[in-house]
């Protein structure tokens, strides 16, 4: 397979045969990999820190480059906490859809980024 092809189901076979092949599964367990996942999380959030929402936006070639690499990062233990949980992320992922878009209909939210509890108060 070329580099950027695929699914994420063949992305995450590859990374378990990488861990297995390693002896590391003994040490990918759910909590393990969540706490790897916040830390890379926060290394993501380091490289947009104390910059404007427009330079966010307009970041150099350079900068892109490390994002996507923290971002791959996180994908990385996102798919590995999900395999090790025997959970399909792209099924939650449209539940999670299914009930943000009841929780926020669009009558109710457009042009306005409450939290939930919030919209109820008024």
């Amino acid at each position: 397979m070329k580099k950027g092809e695929g699914s994420l189901t063949s992305l995450s076979e590859h990374l378990a045969d990488f861990a297995r092949q390693r002896d590391w599964e003994q040490f990918h367990s759910p909590k393990n990999l969540s706490m790897a996942l916040i830390a890379e999380a926060a290394e993501l959030v380091e490289h947009f820190q104390w910059i404007t929402e427009e330079q966010s936006l307009n970041i150099d070639d350079e900068k892109k480059d490390k994002v996507a690499l923290e971002l791959a990062d996180i994908l990385i233990y996102l798919l590995r906490t999900a395999e090790r949980l025997d959970i399909d992320v792209i099924e939650a992922a449209w539940r999670k859809i299914e009930i943000n878009e009841k929780r926020f209909p669009i009558e109710k939210v457009h042009g306005d980024a409450r939290r939930a509890s919030e919209y109820d108060k008024n």
